[in-house]
C-alpha cells in the first residue's frame, strides 16, 4: 500500500512538472518547433512579475486567460473601471495602455498633452492581489472546517486526516516557536503569528502549482513580504515594554556614547528598521530564487532544440529529473521559509517583552 502511495506521489509530481513546462512554454506563445523564438529572460520575468490578467494557456494561438478588473484614476479622464481584456495584447482603451519599455514597462500608462507617458493612480486588482484573495479564501475554508470538526466532535476525540495535519502544524508552531521565543504572554501573539505562518505556507505551496489558480509568485513579490514585515514591526514596537525602549533610547553603556552625541541610540534605532528589512528580503529572495531556478531549467528544453535531437533529448530528460528534484526541494523550502519568518518574528517580539532581570 505504501509503495502504491509513493507511485501516486511520483506521478503527481511528474504531472506538475509537465504542466509547468506546458504553462511556461505557452505563456509567451513563443517556443516553436525550431526553438528560434524562445526568450528565457522574458519567460522568467513574465512569471515572476505581476500582471493585469492571469494567463492559463494558449490553444492554436488563442490565449485563454482570466482577465481582471482595471481601476485607474487620472485628473484628465477621472475614474475608469474596465476589464483588462481591453488593454491586453498591446491594445489601447480610453487612452490607457500597457507600456512596453522604460521605467513604466508592464504598467498601465496614458499620454499627456506633451506626448509623454504618465502613470494614473492605479488601484487595479492584478494577478498578485487576486491570488492573495484566492489563497486567503482557501486558508479561511481550511480553518473553518477544522473549527467545525472540533465543534461537532467529542471533547477527547483524536483528529485525523486534514484536521489532524493542520493541528500538527498549529501545535508545532505554537509550542516549538511562539511559546519558547516569547514566554508567558505568548498567547496574545499566537493569532497573528499562526496567521502569518499559514498565509506564507499556503501562498508558497500554491505558487508551486503550475496551473490556475496556482502559479502566482505571491511571496516572491517584495511588496507582499514588506507588508508582512511591517506587521511584525508594529507588533514589536507597539507592544514592547519599558525595558525594551530603555535599551534602545538609553542603553547601559558609558555616558559619552549616549550624550551629547547619541551614538548608541542611533545604532539601536537602526536595528529597529533593519529587523523588518531582513524579514522582507529573506522571504522575497528565497522564494524568487526557487521560481527562477525551476523556470531556467524548463527553458533548457527549448533552448537546446536547435542543437540537435540527441542533445535536446538528453537535456529534456536531465531537465525533467532536475525539475522533479527541485519541486520536492521547493515544497521543503515553502515550509522552511514560513517557519523561519514565524520564528524570527517570535524572537523579535520576545526580545521586546523581556524583563529587566533577564
Amino acid at each position: 500500500m505504501q509503495k502504491r502511495n509513493n507511485r501516486y506521489i511520483i506521478v503527481l509530481i511528474l504531472l506538475l512538472v509537465i504542466g509547468s513546462f506546458n504553462k511556461h512554454a505557452s505563456a509567451s506563445g513563443l517556443p516553436d518547433p525550431d526553438g528560434k523564438n524562445i526568450n528565457p529572460k522574458e519567460i522568467i520575468f513574465e512569471h515572476l512579475q505581476d500582471a493585469y490578467w492571469w494567463h492559463i494557456t494558449t490553444v492554436n494561438h488563442h490565449h485563454i486567460s482570466v482577465y481582471l478588473p482595471v481601476i485607474v484614476y487620472s485628473s484628465k479622464s477621472g475614474l475608469s473601471i474596465f476589464s483588462s481584456s481591453h488593454i491586453a495584447h498591446n491594445h489601447t482603451y480610453k487612452g490607457y495602455y500597457i507600456s512596453q519599455e522604460g521605467k513604466n514597462a508592464g504598467k498601465i500608462v496614458a499620454l499627456n498633452d506633451a506626448g509623454e507617458e504618465i502613470r494614473p493612480i492605479d488601484l487595479s486588482i492584478s494577478k498578485i492581489p487576486f491570488a492573495i484573495l484566492i489563497n486567503s479564501f482557501i486558508m479561511l475554508v481550511l480553518f473553518l472546517l477544522v473549527a467545525r470538526w472540533y465543534k461537532k466532535s467529542p471533547q477527547h476525540a483524536a483528529p485525523g486526516g486534514l484536521v489532524g495535519a493542520i493541528e500538527m502544524f498549529v501545535m508545532s508552531v505554537e509550542e516549538d516557536i511562539i511559546r519558547k521565543s516569547i514566554g508567558h504572554d505568548y498567547a496574545r501573539y499566537s493569532p497573528y503569528l499562526l496567521t502569518a505562518f499559514f498565509f506564507i505556507f499556503i501562498n508558497n505551496i500554491m505558487g508551486l502549482i503550475p496551473f490556475f489558480p496556482g502559479g502566482a509568485n505571491v511571496t516572491g513579490n517584495i511588496a507582499v513580504t514588506l507588508v508582512l514585515a511591517l506587521c511584525t514591526m508594529a507588533a514589536i514596537n507597539l507592544f514592547g515594554n519599558k525595558a525594551y525602549w530603555k535599551e534602545i533610547l538609553w542603553p547601559e553603556v558609558p555616558l559619552w556614547m549616549k550624550a551629547p552625541l547619541p551614538l548608541m541610540p542611533v545604532i539601536e534605532l537602526f536595528g529597529v528598521i533593519s529587523k523588518p528589512f531582513a524579514l522582507t528580503i529573506r522571504l522575497f529572495a528565497n522564494i524568487t530564487a526557487g521560481h527562477a531556478i525551476i523556470l531556467s531549467i524548463t527553458c533548457l528544453i527549448f533552448v537546446t532544440v536547435k542543437m540537435g535531437a540527441s542533445v535536446n533529448t538528453s537535456m529534456t530528460i536531465f531537465a525533467m529529473i532536475l525539475s522533479v528534484f527541485m519541486s520536492f526541494l521547493e515544497i521543503l523550502v515553502a515550509y522552511i521559509q514560513a517557519y523561519v519568518f514565524t520564528m524570527l518574528s517570535s524572537v523579535f517580539i520576545g526580545l521586546s517583552r523581556h524583563n529587566d532581570e533577564h
